[in-house]
């Protein structure tokens, strides 16, 4: 037996203004400085002030937010006593609302013990509503959450499906004067979700379209939204209707090694999550089809109307239209594109190897790897090569 789990979602022209049919009292606002400065919080409490509902804004998070963070945020709520918790922002902000959320009504637990088994016990004091402003990270419809811990220098992951949000607005006017290259960023995150969901272990036929229209969303509408966004508001809606659906895809299958790669990668150098997945989502993508177990490229390649006689050319050729697409949006295509100078890296790697064959995401990877395999991997990327073991 498997679920299909989903929050309610309010999408298209105008979301936001479903905040003016909930019903609460206080609602704590979690995000960061720049959304404030943008506005966007103004928006959002202007919508809650019409249904009587007071708010008062956390905007501390932090780029890779830490655990620290996450406790000061949960002191705040704990002080405050909102029935509605309220994630503004990009995945940052909503994996932070996430676990502070778990803290607020789980005060004895630590963000790091919350497991996917059991019965967490949420919505005894308050109910979460995320609202993103990037069109990436999918955070806003799955359960984990990524939390960095400043003391080991590294990414961990914790949740539990309780946490998944109630409700989700996805409202394009947050994303139309999205930056270039954050669009870029998120693009590729999203895409990476969608293809890592759709090959993973713990795929299934619910999750499997999601995953698929997400690809092709994102195929059709990336270039577009990173060349004109501003003057395409189409490109940004689809877009953001991508991320969210690539979240509903991976969420209910999970991602895998490109994350696993990615999470190491971003706490160690300071390379934006989405630009370190989709780095590496060609090169695990010719690695887990070098494997034992059918790979489903072929499937992908064809769906997009790529070159795919048999499961090789359509590896090739979604690897092909990968890499194509990162250069249209002016994404590095290997570590050493990336910034990343050879001392820096050969430094680094035993720490990336560890990081990432620790990473739990890791375990439902078409193609399970070594920790040998895990650094000729990264040594692959950090030079362009296309991967040949």
């Amino acid at each position: 037996m498997w679920f299909f789990r989903s929050p309610m979602i309010a999408f298209g022209e105008d979301a936001l203004s479903h905040l003016g049919v909930i019903h609460g009292h206080k609602a704590l606002i979690v995000t960061d400085h720049q959304i404030v400065a943008l506005g966007f919080v103004d928006r959002v409490q202007e919508q809650l002030a019409q249904v009587g509902i007071t708010s008062q804004v956390f905007a501390e998070v932090e780029p890779n937010p830490s655990l620290e963070t996450v406790q000061q945020g949960a002191a705040v709520a704990t002080a405050y006593e909102p029935d509605w918790m309220i994630a503004l922002g990009g995945g940052a902000a909503i994996d932070a609302a996430k676990a502070i959320w778990v803290l607020y009504e789980r005060p004895e637990m630590s963000p790091w013990g919350v497991a996917p088994m059991g019965d967490l016990g949420l919505r005894q004091k308050a109910r979460f509503i995320a609202i993103p402003t990037t069109s990436g990270t999918g955070a806003e419809t799955t359960w984990p959450y990524v939390l960095t811990d400043t003391a080991e220098h590294c990414k961990r992951s914790a949740g539990h499906p309780d946490d998944i949000p109630d409700i989700v607005i996805v409202d394009p006017s947050f994303v139309i004067d999205l930056p270039p290259q954050i669009t870029a960023d998120t693009g590729m995150d999203a895409l990476t979700h969608a293809v890592e969901g759709y090959t993973s272990f713990w795929r299934n036929d619910f999750a499997d379209g999601m995953c698929l229209k997400a690809i092709q969303l994102v195929f059709d509408h990336l270039p577009r939204a990173y060349q004109d966004g501003r003057n395409d508001p189409e490109a940004r809606e689809k877009m953001h209707n991508a991320a969210t659906i690539a979240g509903l895809g991976f969420g209910n299958s999970m991602a895998a090694m490109a994350h696993a790669m990615g999470h190491s990668l971003g706490a160690l150098f300071p390379i934006p999550h989405g630009r370190a997945v989709g780095l590496f989502l060609p090169y695990v993508v010719e690695f887990a089809a070098r494997g034992d177990e059918p790979s489903r490229y072929g499937e992908m390649a064809r769906f997009l109307g790529l070159p795919a006689g048999d499961e090789a050319e359509g590896t090739a050729s979604l690897v092909g239209a990968i890499r194509d697409l990162a250069r249209r949006i002016d994404q590095p295509t290997s570590l050493q594109e990336a910034g990343i100078s050879l001392p820096d890296f050969e430094a680094q790697l035993p720490k990336l190897v560890e990081n990432a064959a620790n990473d739990s995401v890791l375990v439902v990877s078409m193609r399970y790897p070594s920790e040998e395999e895990i650094e000729r991997v990264y040594r692959y990327a950090y030079e362009g090569k296309a991967i040949d073991f």
